[in-house]
């Protein structure tokens, strides 16, 4: 009898079966941190960018969880300051491509399939992984709570045939989200709203930034996150057919939306103030 999508999801939440170790990418010149299975050939691999003011360590429990289900995982640390480049961080993801599929992981015995790679990132990260993808042939990208980038991650997307995942949060009509026309564009994408989600919620150990904007973590998103991902991951770049209802954008997921792109948007009316409205009142 086949597990139903809901069983999956409270599965996928939940660490996998593999003992993940931590290795420093800084070792082949590219700053950053590298999550691996313990043991494993011919693994998938996937590249991670961080959102603004953010680095590869306010991501260290997604990026486990993943690697946690048979995935080499890998984030560059560079980009971190308030102006960051975009263009370079979608380079240095790139790199750490090479670096994970080039050498031997682990204890020596842990190494990458060349042919089952993938992009993802969060916020800015998230447009950076689609300008990467730009330039380099993978097997999916998976954009969490894309941000605007420079040069425009939605108009390079309208140029990409790689499947991709775009999720996004009640906040995705926002100026600080680009998912909307991100999805329009990539035809070969789908969006998922998930429900009371937003943009920073996934997001470590920066409560000191919240007064910035930088938000603040938000376990419930968070979990989610990591159940879609790794679904979606599992699906579109392992092969798995089990978790294929991940990458079908067909497929009702629990706790998320998927968004229709022709429906009319809501726009919020700006609020008037006393002044305005008796300047309207008196014509």
């Amino acid at each position: 009898m086949p597990v139903s999508v809901k069983s999956l999801l409270t599965a996928l939440t939940s660490r996998g079966p593999h003992k993940v170790l931590r290795g420093n990418l800084g070792i082949a010149g590219q700053p950053g941190v590298v999550y691996t299975p313990e043991t494993g050939s011919g693994l998938p691999a996937v590249a991670f960018a961080h959102g603004w003011l953010a680095g590869a360590a306010n991501y260290k429990t997604l990026l486990e969880h993943v690697a946690s289900w048979g995935f080499v995982v890998a984030a560059p640390d560079t980009e971190r300051g308030p102006i960051p480049s975009h263009l370079d961080l979608s380079t240095d993801l790139l790199t750490t491509l090479d670096i994970v599929t080039g050498v031997r992981l682990g204890d020596g015995t842990v190494s990458v399939d060349r042919d089952r790679l993938a992009l993802s990132g969060h916020a800015m990260g998230a447009g950076a992984a689609v300008l990467a993808a730009a330039q380099r042939d993978v097997r999916a990208v998976a954009a969490l709570f894309p941000a605007p980038t420079s040069p425009a991650a939605e108009r390079v997307a309208a140029d990409l045939d790689t499947p991709g995942l775009i999720l996004a949060g009640d906040d995705m009509d926002s100026v600080g989200s680009i998912a909307r026309p991100l999805a329009l564009n990539w035809s070969a994408a789908h969006l998922r709203r998930i429900d009371g989600a937003d943009i920073s919620g996934i997001v470590e150990g920066r409560r000191a930034l919240a007064a910035l904007g930088a938000g603040r973590y938000h376990h419930k998103t968070e979990k989610a996150v990591r159940g879609l991902l790794t679904g979606y991951l599992l699906a579109a770049v392992a092969g798995d057919k089990t978790y294929a209802p991940f990458a079908d954008p067909e497929t009702d997921l629990p706790h998320t939306t998927l968004v229709d792109l022709d429906a009319p948007v809501e726009v919020e009316k700006p609020k008037l103030s006393v002044g305005q409205l008796i300047k309207l009142a008196r014509g």
